[in-house]
């Protein structure tokens, strides 16, 4: 559908949000002075038309016009607004059920008493709060904790790097390899940053722990090769004596924009993020496998393109090509961007792979952690959603992600720098 008809067609249902939200705001200030309550009309009803501007340039005027971080401003604006605006509906809508359900009771009551509450006059003073004026007021409140806790997802949240150690028990692993650290990190969607400082610091984090490798495990980008290109000389600083090897996500593939015939184009587009991976030092594996050796033992490093279990992705890799040549090695490393690959495929036709190593869900950048629990919405869309799984003698790992995309920020799922180190079984 056309954005002509789309975006007005949201812009009256949003309104409508901000009309019903509206009324529960009044009832929680009706009692303040009437200065009070002007200030609070303006600030509500002034958000809501720059939200709405906002909304309308982003979607009608050239991306450049704009710039990225102003975009991404007015995008996390709409998400912000509306988002914790759902939670005030929700409150609101239970109160309406309530007290049409009394209206109703009550034109088939054949007593006087029954009485609907209403919140177009203020409460008496010294009378108790009436239940409809406590929903609305909870309604406020309830909206108003998402909004605040989304912000500070995006102001703490989005570059809180965390380093995550995990020991990898490997029954063949050779005895030259024992001991080896391997640093992954994955989803970086570079498109989304918006402080330049806070990635650099996270790169810088990542390096202190001096790898002997280091995995990145797809989605370098949003959509496009050029948002990476301010990031390059962050990125390109990332070094392991042994290499620094990489593979491709879904996003890398430019599939969620619209290019119409334009297949030269998005050829293209894949070509430049190719040679991106290239003059940032990264050994990109493309469906191909590489040898490390030391003192004459040998582990194969394995990496495929985009491989997904689910049908709402593309599946670009070949496992099958990627694995040639690596029968004898005693141990197999497998960087593959999309977890859901493990079952797909891994742990049932390739039983000689040892760990894979996978990004791609971000833990949907959001969870609750109890002692030594977590809870996220990604569980409930991934059987492998974050951390480590093992199944026989064969390991999947899911790295967090560096990067965000959509909501810029985190609550409770800090961006991951992961530091494995093998150990003979």
């Amino acid at each position: 559908m056309n954005k002509l008809i789309i975006i007005p067609i949201v812009s009256i249902i949003l309104l409508l949000i901000d009309w019903y939200v509206w009324q529960a705001v009044k009832v929680s200030i009706q009692n303040t002075s009437a200065n009070t309550q002007n200030i609070t009309k303006y600030i509500f009803w002034g958000l809501t038309s720059i939200t709405m501007l906002g909304m309308w340039l982003y979607n009608f005027t050239p991306p450049e016009w704009l710039g990225k971080n102003l975009r991404t401003i007015i995008m996390v604006g709409v998400f912000v607004n509306y988002f914790s605006k759902i939670f005030v509906v929700l409150f609101l809508l239970i109160d309406d059920i309530i007290r049409l359900f009394r209206l109703v009771v009550s034109k088939f009551s054949s007593t006087s008493e029954i009485s609907v509450a209403t919140t177009s006059q203020p409460s008496a003073l010294n009378t108790p709060i009436t239940r409809s004026e406590f929903l609305m007021k909870t309604a406020v409140i309830a909206g108003a904790v998402p909004a605040l806790g989304l912000t500070w997802g995006i102001i703490s949240g989005a570059h809180d790097y965390r380093v995550r150690r995990v020991k990898l028990a490997l029954k063949n692993l050779p005895k030259q390899f024992d001991g080896m650290t391997i640093a992954q990190i994955s989803d970086i969607h570079s498109g989304s940053f918006f402080n330049r400082v806070a990635v650099k610091g996270g790169i810088e984090m990542l390096m202190k722990e001096k790898p002997d490798a280091v995995f990145f495990t797809g989605d370098l980008v949003n959509n496009l090769a050029s948002e990476v290109q301010e990031y390059i000389d962050i990125f390109n600083k990332v070094k392991a004596p042994l290499g620094v090897y990489s593979t491709l996500g879904n996003h890398d593939y430019a599939d969620y924009v619209n290019w119409g015939n334009d297949m030269i184009g998005k050829q293209k587009n894949l070509s430049d993020l190719q040679r991106a991976h290239k003059v940032m030092g990264y050994d990109l594996l493309m469906d191909e496998n590489r040898f490390i050796e030391q003192g004459g033992e040998k582990l194969a490093i394995i990496g495929v393109q985009n491989i997904s279990g689910q049908n709402r992705f593309h599946t670009y890799g070949n496992l099958s090509k990627a694995v040639k040549g690596t029968e004898e090695a005693p141990v197999k490393l497998l960087l593959s961007h999309d977890p859901t690959h493990w079952d797909k495929e891994v742990n049932t036709k390739f039983k000689d792979i040892d760990v894979m190593f996978s990004g791609h869900t971000h833990g949907t950048q959001f969870g609750i952690t109890i002692g030594n629990e977590t809870w996220s919405p990604a569980q409930y869309v991934y059987k492998q959603w974050g951390g480590l799984y093992e199944e026989g003698d064969q390991k999947l790992y899911v790295n967090r992600g560096y990067g965000y995309i959509g909501y810029p920020g985190r609550i409770g799922m800090p961006p991951e720098i992961t530091v494995f180190e093998l150990k003979r079984a």
